[in-house]
């Protein structure tokens, strides 16, 4: 079994890194960036590059190396990975792993860093890189992911060698879904169809009615509006749902760390916890902790509604250009009422409406109050 097996819809990409991966060591770029929009695979990609670089047989035997193994699982001493919740990625977070760079690997070939969503790096953030970046240690390899090369300093962009991934298709999505979820084949084109080649949505779908029920409820939502107070109503619906399924996500997560911390502690549950690892526990389910990861997973949930709600004006503008056979439909299960709206509104009523919903994203992403930020997109969208 390759590292790249679980790339999905990424052919091209995957054949390139694989070459990089198995050709000659003194050749290798010591700085990359791989670009992708969300959900396309870019941390994935990044982890299965680095197990290939890493691993005595890059990445291809039929059965997958020790290192190969901790890599892909987080466990390798010689891969770093910088993952966030937080808005933006800290000074001293990226001055560790510089400290980092600088030491040789222990068991590897190549010590390998990977930053995800370097885009939220702030400008003096992104400077204290660059410097490492200009001149890395000659051991050390950076894997920078964001979603496209626009995002990220023109100045870092012109030190690393661009990867462009590419949106996953329908079929590609669905095939991952089948063969590594189990659901019923209808249910999974449905999920990737949904999705919009988001992988990480696509599964969430596929495996969690409740999900997939929300977003219906949402999209005929959408479609009903006719009254302001429809919208007022539409939006507390919305907020109250994405706090939840938030704080059900953030307690999940907490949950799990907490069983793997017992675990890794020899520590059964029902063991007392020695006074020496006592505050690092604690830790782990603080309420203050909790509910500022609840707060970034409402926000990643109200943003997986507003593509849901532009889905149901591209498909009104597929609808009123005749692209419907070149590109298809997403919403199918609601294409009476939008064929209805695709009448009642004209050509720039429709682009405009795709317009309000990119000036929720920005004042979502401003931090403004999100219920008044889709009160005033629903009352924006009335007919």
């Amino acid at each position: 079994m390759s590292v790249w097996d679980d790339i999905v819809g990424q052919h091209r990409v995957v054949d390139q890194l694989r070459t990089v991966a198995s050709g000659d060591p003194q050749s290798i770029a010591q700085s990359w960036l791989i670009c992708g929009p969300p959900g396309s695979g870019r941390s994935n990609v990044a982890r299965a590059f680095a197990a290939a670089l890493e691993s005595p047989d890059h990445g291809l035997g039929d059965e997958p190396t020790k290192t190969t193994m901790n890599v892909l699982s987080g466990s390798h001493p010689d891969v770093s990975v910088l993952a966030t919740n937080k808005v933006t990625i800290g000074i001293d977070e990226v001055r560790e792993l510089i400290n980092l760079s600088e030491q040789m690997p222990s068991t590897a070939p190549w010590r390998i860093i990977i930053i995800e969503d370097v885009d939220r790096m702030l400008e003096r953030t992104t400077n204290v890189l660059l410097k490492e970046i200009e001149e890395p240690s000659e051991h050390t390899i950076w894997l920078l992911c964001a979603p496209s090369a626009q995002d990220v300093l023109p100045t870092i962009r012109s030190r690393t060698r661009i990867v462009n991934l590419a949106v996953p298709s329908t079929k590609a999505v669905a095939e991952f879904l089948e063969s590594n979820t189990g659901v019923e084949h209808k249910i999974a084109i449905r999920a990737a169809r949904l999705s919009e080649g988001h992988i990480g949505v696509a599964r969430l779908y596929a495996t969690d009615e409740q999900v997939m029920s929300d977003r219906d409820e949402l999209i005929v939502g959408v479609l009903n509006l006719r009254r302001a107070s429809d919208a007022i109503v539409l939006a507390s619906r919305l907020i109250d749902s994405a706090q939840d399924q938030a704080m059900e996500d953030a307690t999940r997560e907490a949950d799990k760390a907490k069983e793997d911390f017992l675990r890794i502690n020899g520590l059964s549950p029902s063991d007392r916890i020695p006074p020496k690892l006592r505050s690092a526990f604690n830790a782990l389910t603080k309420k203050e902790e909790l509910r500022r990861k609840a707060t970034r997973r409402s926000r990643d949930v109200l943003d997986r509604a507003l593509n849901s709600i532009a889905s149901i004006y591209r498909d009104v503008a597929v609808l009123q250009n005749n692209a419907e056979d070149s590109v298809g439909m997403i919403n199918l299960e609601n294409r009476s009422a939008i064929t209805e709206l695709s009448v009642q509104l004209d050509r720039q009523g429709a682009v405009r409406r795709l317009e309000d919903v990119a000036t929720a994203r920005r004042r979502l992403a401003g931090n403004v109050n999100p219920a008044l930020v889709f009160e005033a997109l629903f009352c924006a969208l009335l007919v």
